[in-house]
């Protein structure tokens, strides 16, 4: 993808020029790792199409003083979201009690502290890349509400939403459910995004039982 790498040397040249902080500022200036650009180039800039609120190796205290870091911290609005790029190697093989139980307690420690936190097998990222962008584009619907095409009626544009953040087909009483509406109701909402393409029938012929976001519409995002 031509158009990731000036942006994202740009964006990671404004991180290290606007850092005060010499220890997180010498690790940016090293370059962030493999899997981490990996992630950027494959998963979360085809999916997102920028790098808004998304910070790399940002550091966090820990109960005993600490400092630790975390690959990419997503921060919208004072939200704190954390994706880690969990590479088999390190992660899996050679895993040894002790790190581990610090990998474990990591995590419990800023779980309290309101962090949400999206784990991504490297290999996924190869191996995977349309689930990890859909996984990608419901992370970021936690925080923020995603771009719809400026024609949808309001509950519509919510539908779109919906189905993004869900991640699995769901059934016409799932968005009824969540609209506040008539299952009928509901019913028409979903055949007029299936005659737009912005979803697809997942099950059911002569009555569709279940519906799901297209790919066209999950990838149209947040851009």
């Amino acid at each position: 993808m031509a158009r990731f790498e000036p942006k994202y040397e740009e964006w990671l040249l404004q991180q290290i020029k606007q850092e005060n902080n010499h220890r997180r500022r010498e690790l940016l200036e090293k370059g962030l790792g493999h899997g981490t650009v990996e992630f950027l180039r494959h998963i979360w800039f085809p999916a997102v199409g920028n790098f808004d609120h998304l910070y790399p190796e940002w550091e966090v205290r820990d109960f005993n003083s600490g400092y630790r870091y975390v690959d990419l911290a997503y921060m919208p609005s004072g939200v704190k979201g954390g994706i880690e790029i969990q590479g088999y190697g390190s992660h899996a093989r050679d895993l040894d009690v002790k790190r581990f139980k610090d990998l474990c307690w990591r995590h419990s420690l800023m779980a309290l502290d309101e962090w949400m936190f999206l784990p991504l097998a490297y290999p996924s990222i190869k191996e995977e890349p349309w689930r990890c962008q859909q996984l990608v584009l419901a992370f970021v619907g936690k925080f923020v509400s995603m771009n719809v095409p400026a024609e949808l009626n309001a509950f519509e544009a919510e539908t779109v939403r919906f189905a993004r953040r869900l991640l699995r087909p769901f059934a016409p009483s799932e968005l009824a459910a969540h609209l506040r509406v008539t299952a009928q109701h509901a019913r028409r909402i979903l055949n007029t995004l299936v005659k737009l393409e912005l979803l697809i029938i997942a099950s059911g012929k002569q009555r569709y039982r279940t519906f799901a976001i297209s790919e066209a519409a999950a990838l149209n995002g947040t851009k």
